[in-house]
């Protein structure tokens, strides 16, 4: 029965730290709104324009958060985020790319920045995996070395390219690298989400063997872990849903850092649970950021990701701090 009552209790939570979000902004919303039978102004706004947003974050941080849980167990370092291996860096300089060049393509009603975006994002996910490859399991070491390295080398390509542009594609590479969530329609969100659910199906099939990992590879092995295949197909699989995510929202970062570290310090480190919490965590939590960057200095509105690193900048300092002390 008190199993009942706290998953009842934390049911009507999260659906709360959902729908509220959708009163707040400009406009009185009334029941009326949403599911009056005459299509209202307020209930286009309602439909097309917050829920979407809604939807879109809750997915985003979602992904983000997924995708951090997993790669902190397999590079085996708990300061590991989506964004460490480059992958963020690789989907922004195509971005810059489309921008800058100006071309105009249109891939499934998707706009070229998210076309050359999501390319980046592969291109990366293609040259780390090739450097890192051993024989026997892919090395995490080098896999780190190398998502740095390619990452800060990207991140002078843009340096480079928005010194090569004018005014207003220089306006528009800063916007877009600051995390944006604002989408009008279900095309961003259905996008997501459809590689949403089988990144999160393997992860969590895969959930035990997780466990077995956060002991050493060696031992997962001995237990009968594929170690090669799971880390090769839960980081390229990963690596998609942020380029994904990447394209269509811009580098949003340090979620993948917080959340998943908040949940194994309140529930623990089994990913059975793990990858379901830091899901359902990391979705309100972009939410509700994105809620206050339209609200705070409303007409007008902050970029997302600057709200992010906020919050997480001082995080990501406690966790350096404490990791030192700790030793």
């Amino acid at each position: 029965m008190k199993t009942f009552v706290k998953y009842f209790l934390g049911g009507l939570l999260f659906v709360a730290a959902l729908a509220l979000p959708l009163t707040i902004g400009q406009g009185t919303i009334s029941w009326q709104d949403l599911f009056g039978r005459h299509t209202s102004m307020m209930q286009e706004i309602v439909w097309n324009i917050r829920l979407p947003r809604i939807i879109f974050a809750f997915l985003v941080g979602a992904s983000l958060s997924l995708v951090g849980a997993a790669f902190q167990v397999l590079l085996r370092n708990e300061l590991a985020t989506p964004y460490t291996l480059g992958i963020s860096s690789g989907g922004a300089l195509g971005a810059v790319i489309a921008i800058k060049t100006g071309l105009v393509i249109y891939v499934l009603g998707f706009s070229s920045s998210v076309v050359f975006s999501i390319a980046g994002s592969l291109l990366t996910v293609g040259i780390i995996f090739f450097i890192a490859r051993e024989r026997y399991e892919i090395s995490t070491f080098t896999l780190l070395l190398a998502g740095v390295t390619i990452g800060l080398f990207f991140s002078a390509m843009i340096l480079f390219i928005h010194y090569l542009a004018d005014f207003t594609e220089t306006y528009r590479m800063i916007r877009w690298l600051m995390g944006a969530l604002d989408v009008v329609g279900w095309r961003y969100p259905l996008a997501v989400l459809i590689i949403f659910i089988p990144v999160f199906i393997y992860l969590f099939l895969n959930a035990s063997a997780f466990n077995l990992l956060l002991s050493g590879s060696e031992i997962a092995r001995s237990r009968g872990v594929d170690v090669r295949s799971l880390q090769k197909w839960s980081f390229i699989a990963s690596s998609i849903l942020v380029g994904t995510c990447v394209s269509m929202a811009g580098p949003i970062g340090f979620i993948g850092l917080i959340v998943p570290h908040v949940v194994r310090l309140i529930f623990g480190p089994d990913h059975r649970k793990l990858f379901v919490l830091v899901i359902l965590l990391g979705g309100v939590f972009l939410v509700w950021a994105d809620t206050v960057a339209r609200t705070i200095i409303a007409p007008a509105e902050l970029p997302v990701g600057i709200i992010t690193s906020l919050i997480g900048g001082p995080f990501f300092i406690y966790l350096l701090v404490r990791d030192k002390v700790g030793r």
